[in-house]
């Protein structure tokens, strides 16, 4: 047997941080394993708040031995005038073991090197693992790391213990202290003693009867049961059921070794707070799961998963509903105290919230989006305007309230809440709250054309005051969030099918901090550059070719709905024969015509019957598409350029572009260079590879 075990076992990790270090774990012990030479296969992680866990069902148990080759200096470096080897000659073949006798010459592209041919002989599996094994402890990296005793090492958490097995003999490996053994520990609590562990489906069982679920897949499959259990037996009230948030579960299933859930309630009275405010007090602050009616109201109840079984339930639920109690007492109490004033009359205290040191305070940036939002209301939809301006104005108004102090996330949602209570319009509230949206990557879309214009107020103004000052992303720098800004801007352009011209706003944005920064003139270039990166790398995310995407984004990207449009008329024609064709045939154009941009054909000076053919078809193929590409019917547009395959095919076969005669050779270059015009009003066809 050739199976590996390696655990770590330390204090309680963060929930956190827990995913990512398996993942680290199993990625880098493939790639080492591979740098060795070494087979393997079945690699499984296991994880509980207490270890980190890898196990591999099978490694090769020896190298191979192999050969290998060494290029060393050149010829001429190597031997002196009389063939005698210098000092670079002998010092390269002592550093491979060998005399300089034994060194080789081979030809290079570059000439003739010394070559010296090592002979490595594979060393035992279990020999190499303990170095292995010590690297994937040093480079695990977390957000935040602790020294602990004398120790020079950081880690997550102090290391208690180490199991190392190969084959079920103990790999001889000592870190920072902790030398490795074989055996593990059970429940901190509930079976705190060690116990023996001799490979991996032995340790999951042995572990299991001590009341630690390794498996994290299962793990979470108890979490689930858990909570439905206790909402089942505790809640007392019929069709009663948790609100399950794929988050939490995950978070949860990382802060205990075995789940036990408890079902819990509180007053009535709290359910006075919105929904959002009561779900966050208790998702986000203690981990508890809400629960609600089968309409998806919100109940009185809720429940939380505990590490370790409890006797009493009566008495932990009592402990859990007193620690709830006062988070929800203080959220009622920032919750009726903020709607003693209307946001409107908290608007002129903005003015003490910087936005950014060099870009102003929150008043400005409110005003700024005020007027970039009713633009794009003008452009879309005048009607909207003075609901618009409204929820702009008040947008980032609830910052200054003591329920979003509290709870940060709940920005925007408590705007909406607040503005209802004000009397102001639903579609002004509703855009305050949207206007958030999405707030990650794959979220929830603003619903309403008012929301979808506020935020895209807010993103435009982010990204031209951040590009204005030169706080552009740079690596993993990003500290205002600018990738997000983009990519959200941009699913809400598609999401909503709002077509806008980018750079028209991207310029309206920067010109609105004129008064207060220097914006250098090529800002606007940077900024819509930067999104049109983002959009290529969505859309080449999604499936499509990066050739596609190329092509379409080549020509313009001043509307990314519109780009977006070409890009799926290319991708649905790319594969047909006569576009092959055609695109060839393009490729050749746009090599000839090079620089021209005349289009002026005159008719009188085609004389061979191709370049004739060729201009007549263009003259039809052009009325025909010239209202498809007015109407975005790209897809249909494309079909029509198609008839002029054949034409081109013949033009190229008899005519001479580059006659003697300058008048003849500049009206066939007009004829070519028109033809690619119409082309290119769906895309640079020359950039996809096609056969």
């Amino acid at each position: 047997m050739s199976e590996l075990l390696f655990e770590i076992g330390t204090e309680e990790i963060p929930a956190g941080y827990i995913q990512p270090a398996l993942d680290f774990l199993k990625s880098e012990a493939e790639k080492k394993l591979k740098e060795l030479g070494l087979s393997f296969s079945g690699f499984k992680t296991f994880a509980t708040p207490r270890r980190l866990t890898l196990a591999v069902d099978y490694i090769e148990e020896r190298q191979a031995d192999r050969t290998l080759e060494h290029v060393g200096p050149s010829t001429s470096a190597g031997y002196d005038g009389d063939g005698n080897p210098t000092k670079a000659a002998i010092g390269f073949a002592r550093s491979k073991g060998l005399e300089p006798g034994d060194l080789q010459v081979i030809k290079t592209v570059k000439g003739e090197y010394l070559m010296a041919v090592e002979d490595v002989q594979g060393r035992e599996t279990i020999s190499l693992l303990p170095g292995v094994l010590k690297s994937l402890i040093c480079e695990l990296v977390f957000p935040k790391s602790m020294h602990w005793a004398e120790t020079t090492m950081t880690f997550v958490r102090p290391i208690q213990w180490l199991v190392a097995l190969y084959g079920g003999q103990l790999v001889d490996l000592t870190f920072e202290g902790v030398t490795a053994g074989t055996t593990t520990r059970g429940h901190r609590f509930m079976s705190p003693e060690v116990v023996e562990v001799t490979g991996s489906d032995q340790y999951i069982s042995t572990l299991a009867d001590k009341y630690v679920v390794v498996e994290n897949d299962k793990r979470r499959a108890l979490v689930i049961s858990e909570v439905e259990r206790a909402v089942r037996e505790r809640s007392g009230i019929e069709d009663a059921q948790p609100v399950l948030h794929e988050g939490l579960i995950d978070t949860v299933s990382n802060l205990v070794e075995k789940p036990y859930g408890i079902c819990g309630s509180f007053d009535e009275k709290f359910l006075k707070l919105p929904d959002e405010a009561l779900i966050t007090s208790m998702r986000e602050h203690q981990k508890y799961f809400p629960v609600a009616d089968k309409e998806g109201k919100l109940l009185p109840r809720f429940v939380a998963v505990n590490n370790t079984d409890i006797k009493d339930i009566d008495l932990a639920a009592s402990g859990h509903e007193r620690v709830l109690r006062a988070r929800l007492e203080d959220g009622l109490f920032f919750f009726n105290e903020d709607k003693k004033r209307k946001l409107s009359d908290r608007l002129h205290q903005l003015e003490g919230i910087i936005f950014q040191h060099q870009l102003g305070t929150m008043l400005a940036k409110s005003k700024r989006m005020e007027k970039i939002a009713a633009m794009l209301a003008d452009e879309i939809q005048p009607a909207l305007k003075d609901i618009t301006m409204r929820a702009a104005r008040l947008a980032k108004a609830d910052l200054l309230t003591e329920m979003v102090g509290e709870f940060p996330s709940l920005q925007g949602i408590i705007g909406s809440e607040y503005a209802l209570n004000d009397g102001e319009d639903k579609a002004v509230a509703q855009a305050i709250h949207e206007h958030y949206m999405p707030v990650r990557a794959a979220g929830e879309l603003p619903a309403s054309l008012p929301g979808a214009f506020v935020g895209l107020a807010d993103r435009l103004d982010t990204l031209a005051g951040c590009f204005a000052i030169g706080e552009r992303p740079t690596g993993n720098k990003d500290a205002f969030g600018l990738r997000r800004q983009a990519i959200g801007l941009l699913n809400i352009l598609k999401g909503l099918n709002i077509n806008i011209s980018l750079p028209t706003f991207v310029k309206a944005a920067l010109a609105s901090y004129e008064d207060l920064i220097n914006v250098q003139d090529h800002a606007a270039d940077e900024i819509v550059a930067y999104i049109q990166l983002r959009f290529e790398n969505e859309q080449v995310a999604s499936g499509l070719l990066q050739e596609v995407v190329d092509a379409a984004t080549a020509t313009g990207f001043d509307n990314p709905l519109d780009c977006l449009e070409r890009i799926q008329a290319l991708n649905s024609i790319r594969n047909q024969e006569d576009f092959a064709v055609l695109a060839s045939a393009f490729k050749r154009i746009r090599n000839i015509i090079k620089d021209n941009t005349a289009t002026q054909v005159d008719p009188n000076l085609l004389s061979d019957a191709a370049e004739k053919d060729l201009y007549a078809t263009l003259e039809t193929v052009r009325a025909k598409t010239l209202p498809l590409l007015e109407q975005k019917q790209y897809d249909k547009a494309l079909l029509e350029m198609l008839e002029m395959k054949s034409p081109v095919d013949r033009f190229f076969d008899d005519v001479m572009v580059m006659a003697e005669d300058a008048g003849i050779r500049q009206n066939r270059l007009n004829l070519l260079t028109a033809l690619g015009e119409l082309v290119l009003q769906v895309g640079d066809i020359s950039k996809m590879h096609v056969e």
